[in-house]
């Protein structure tokens, strides 16, 4: 996979995942539970993760 940048919406137990390549073309689109954000992001080559978080996120 040729994820370059990925972003992500912080939650309580959900997380929405989306990356792209370097052309901005979707490369990836997962829905994942909080067990396996970790491993989902320790298997992406190095790339630039923005993380999106709402003020329930912090409750």
């Amino acid at each position: 996979m040729n994820v370059t940048t990925v972003g992500t919406d912080l939650a309580k137990n959900v997380f929405s995942v989306h990356g792209v390549d370097a052309h901005g073309k979707p490369v990836l689109k997962k829905t994942l539970s909080r067990g396996k954000l970790l491993e989902c992001f320790a298997n992406l080559p190095p790339c630039v993760i923005g993380m999106e978080a709402c003020s329930g996120a912090h409750h």
